[in-house]
This record gives structure tokens, sequence and C-alpha cells, in this order.
């Protein structure tokens, strides 16, 4: 997998659709598809990201198959049954030949299915079904799932602060989770609890929400210094809310390099804060490249070939997935596929 860089930076309201048509006449086809792309929000960097590679993949495939691919946007808002709702108007109103999605909250969407048309959809970040730890389609009409189990890239963060403590007795760590009542971050959190306290050197401040977004997160860590300032790291499901993090640490008067402070995503300013050791490690995240490799997998269900059912989105990486200055440097090639 090729790591170009993809600049996201800006981007208010994406386009509700644009119409990817083959480059050329004389590739012979005279197929026609329409792609709905079920964002959780489109204000949402990583969901701008994704469905950045989901039109990148559209015109590639539109050139090399002499086909004509239409994709189209819907804003979720970060709402279970805004998103229930689309997906079945989408799955049911002959709107779509396919579906890609990145769920707000999976179990919540398997109600949608059968969807009644035969319809391909593809999730991404996380599956859709009652079980958000199993990548394997749970429900009819879901062909593949380009994601991780969230508990795994959890795990990975907790351990390497568990490691930064080692020599820190007591070594007191925050959490800083996205959206407390989504099942995504509820895995995750769990799963950061589950490592953490296993070892008694090791506890836990405070748990707090940050939405994945960075002004929330200054405003949430800020309230979390004002409680214990003698902080040792902050572990985060985001790299937004890691940069507003950062900001609360200066405010506080603390040096962010100077404890254990980690982000997911692999934003391009992840990357820089890595390298500049202003992060000590960042879990990398490469949604333009789930987003491609989503669209392609509903493309092959469309022209009935092999689909690949789980796309595991840490092998997409290629390093890692847990990222250090020194992992980063050996990789210059990899400078981020967004901005956050």
């Amino acid at each position: 997998m090729k790591h170009t860089t993809r600049i996201l930076a800006g981007i208010g309201v994406l386009a509700l659709g644009s119409s990817l048509a083959a480059c050329s006449a004389d590739a012979g086809g005279d197929d026609s598809y329409s792609i709905v792309f079920l964002a959780a929000s489109s204000q949402n960097g990583y969901n701008q990201a994704v469905y950045s590679g989901i039109k990148e993949r559209a015109q590639k495939l539109s050139g090399e198959l002499g086909i004509e691919i239409e994709t189209k946007l819907q804003d979720g808002q970060f709402d279970a049954n805004t998103q229930l709702s689309q997906l079945q108007n989408a799955g049911t109103t002959g709107q779509a030949d396919g579906i890609i999605v990145v769920p707000h909250d999976g179990p919540s969407l398997g109600a949608a299915f059968p969807l009644g048309q035969d319809i391909p959809v593809a999730t991404v970040l996380n599956p859709i079904g009652p079980d958000i730890s199993e990548m394997e389609p749970q429900v009819e009409g879901v062909v593949s799932t380009v994601a991780s189990p969230p508990a795994k890239g959890a795990k990975l963060q907790a351990e390497s602060a568990v490691k930064y403590c080692e020599d820190i007795d007591p070594c007191k760590i925050g959490l800083l989770a996205g959206l407390l009542s989504s099942p995504l971050d509820i895995e995750r959190v769990d799963a950061w609890k589950s490592v953490l306290g296993e070892h008694d050197n090791i506890q836990i401040v405070g748990t707090v929400e940050g939405g994945y977004d960075r002004d929330q997160s200054l405003k949430a860590v800020t309230n979390l210094l004002q409680g214990d300032k003698d902080i040792n790291g902050i572990i985060s499901s985001a790299d937004q809310q890691t940069m507003g993090a950062q900001i609360a640490l200066e405010n506080a008067g603390i040096d962010p390099s100077s404890i254990f402070l980690t982000g997911s995503g692999g934003t391009t300013g992840a990357i820089e804060a890595v390298l500049a050791g202003t992060w000590t490690n960042d879990y990398i995240n490469v949604p333009a490249s789930m987003g491609e490799e989503a669209l392609q997998q509903i493309i092959n269900s469309l022209r009935d070939e092999e689909v690949q059912s789980v796309v595991d989105a840490d092998e997409l990486v290629g390093f890692g997935p847990i990222a250090t200055k020194e992992d980063l440097e050996a990789h210059p090639e990899f400078t981020g596929e967004w901005n956050g």
C-alpha cells in the first residue's frame, strides 16, 4: 500500500455528490454504479478522509474498467437514529447500487438488515452488528469490514503506557475518550482500563470526553488538570483530542514532552508531534486508504469478483501501528493521510 499524503485542510461541508466517469470511451464498458457513503459526520475530518479515498479509488476504477461510478455523501450528524434512517432509505429506495458506512453506532445499524435489495454494504472503522469486536460480516448484506478491532489498538496504546510507567510509582494516567456513549469508545475505554488495571503502580485519575474535537478536549483536560496537575500521561482515542490535551498541558505549565502522550489517527499533525518528541507515540490509522479499500470491495461485489470480507486496517499502514519517533524516522515517506 502506497502512503502518498492526502491532505484535507479547511474543509467545511463536503459536496453531496460527485460523478466520476470513465476517462476513455475506448475502455469498452457501459456499466454505471451509484455508491452512497454514509458518514458518521460529514464535518468530521476522519470521515472526510475516508470519503476522499472513496472518490480517489472510484476515479481510478472508472478509468481502468471503463465504468461510471457516482459517489454521494450523507451526513449522519453523529446520531444513531439519523444514520439508521439513512441506511434504510439508501438500501430500499433504489438510490444506491452499493453503500459504504462509517458507523456511529455499529450495533444499532444491524436493525436495518436485510435491506430488501441485493445491495452490498462495506463498513469502515468498526463493524455493523451486535459484536463490535467481530470483523467478519455479522449481518446479511455486509460484504466487507475495513477495520481492526477497537480493543486491539486501545490495548496497544495502554501497553505502551505501561512500559512508560515501569519506573514510576504512582504513575497517574488520564483517559481521553471520544464519545462515552459510543460503542466504539466504550470498547476502547474498557480495553484501556483492563490493561492499566493489571498494574498496581498505575492510577487512572479520570476519564473525560473529547468529542473528537480539539477545543472540547482542551476544556476537558483543563478540568482534569484542575483536579490533579501531577499527571504522568494521557491516552487519547483521537489525534484531534490529543492536540487539545497538548494545549491544556502547556497552559497548565506542563511540558507535553515530559509525560506520556499518545493519540490515534495518524494525522499530519500527529506525525509532526511524534517526530518532534512532543508526543510519545501515535496509533497510526489510514482513513483514505481504508476508504479506497471499501470502494474496491463494493465494486468487486457488484462485478461478481472476489471480495475480501475483512481488510485489516492495521496492515494497510505497513509499519507500527503504534509508531514512535524512531519508527517514523525509519519511514520518512509516511507523513499522514489527513489533517484531523
